[in-house]
């Protein structure tokens, strides 16, 4: 690591931690994801500093939350998720086809097709960024687009979920940490995601370290945890650098694309949330599950708010999962459809 690249981003994990720590103070929902992103734009924007991302960081982070998530999966659990495909099946379709609402508004601002498409899709910034330029689109409009939605969902979501549709404070009961697993499973899960990287595959360090973590979780009937303060150091890391995409220029840069980026996303959480009662009340399920299953962000972060909040964070992964596997594998040939009919 160079002398100059370390100038760049060695204040990047004490100003993520300072406002961790300020955010777990006062009692904000996710502390250490949304306090360190929003201290670091804060940075970024209000300072000459221009904190860059820790090198490997933000896997890290994934590569801690998925060990994490993977330990909630139990046999009984999986048993309760399968008996409920059809529904996962169904919530994240509805949460897919509610980006048309994003993809008509950009088309209204005057964006080209391909920019309002890729843009508006809710799956990985990555992932959609690259579809986007095999098919002409602007592609900094695009990692605009999914940004500022993911930003929206984090700061929003887990604030509204703990002051609005809180039936009280969850009860936390913390499972037993076993060390001698956990020493098994993070170099395992470090393996697997650097051979789901090779293969080029999407959000490798989140699902490679959380199928091998559910699969010893289930197969094994483990019920452990990470120990206290694992979820908080991948909060730390993830937020960290998500901070880090934003500063000054990105929010004066094209104020009618942002706007309409933020009403997009604002319609696409509503008509979740509307689903989310319809299925609830079909169902019986948790509402706030199934809502936090439809929202159109993060895997890691939408888990990670479920699991903060003491709710089903398998039904909630199972849904995140489900719809950016539709988002993958769809959005590229409906776009092309689309584009041939002129």
């Amino acid at each position: 690591m160079s002398e100059a690249s370390f100038k760049h981003w060695w204040g990047t994990p004490l100003v993520g931690l300072a406002g961790g720590y300020l955010a777990s103070q006062i009692g904000w929902p996710l502390p250490y994801m949304v306090g360190s992103l929003l201290a670091i734009i804060l940075v970024r924007c209000l300072t000459p500093w221009q904190l860059a991302e820790i090198p490997g960081g933000r896997k890290g982070g994934q590569w801690v939350v998925g060990i994490g998530i993977g330990l909630h999966f139990t046999p009984l659990v999986i048993e309760q998720v399968m008996s409920h495909f059809g529904l996962i099946f169904f919530g994240a379709l509805v949460t897919s086809l509610s980006s048309v609402v994003g993809v008509w508004l950009m088309r209204r601002s005057g964006e080209d097709r391909a920019t309002a498409f890729f843009s508006s899709m809710p799956g990985g910034s990555g992932e959609m960024v690259n579809l986007g330029a095999r098919n002409g689109a602007v592609l900094s409009r695009v990692a605009a687009g999914q940004s500022l939605r993911v930003l929206v969902v984090v700061l929003c979501v887990p604030a509204i979920f703990k002051y609005v549709l809180d039936g009280g404070a969850p009860q936390f009961h913390p499972a037993p940490v076993s060390w001698a697993w956990l020493a098994l499973l993070f170099p395992a899960g470090a393996l697997v995601a650097w051979g789901w990287q090779r293969l080029r595959q999407p959000n490798p360090w989140l699902f490679g370290p959380l199928l091998v973590s559910a699969t010893a979780s289930v197969a094994w009937d483990l019920h452990i945890g990470l120990p206290d303060g694992g979820s908080q150091i991948g909060q730390w890391l993830i937020g960290s650098g998500l901070g880090c995409h934003f500063n000054r220029q990105f929010f004066r840069s094209a104020p009618s694309f942002m706007a309409r980026t933020l009403i997009g996303t604002a319609l696409t959480m509503v008509l979740a949330t509307l689903a989310a009662v319809g299925l609830s009340a079909m169902t019986q399920l948790d509402l706030r599950s199934l809502t936090l299953g439809m929202m159109p962000g993060g895997i890691a972060e939408m888990s990670l708010t479920a699991e903060t909040l003491q709710l089903s964070v398998p039904l909630v992964t199972a849904m995140q999962v489900m719809r950016l596997l539709f988002v993958l594998f769809l959005a590229e040939p409906l776009f092309r459809h689309w584009n041939r009919q002129g």
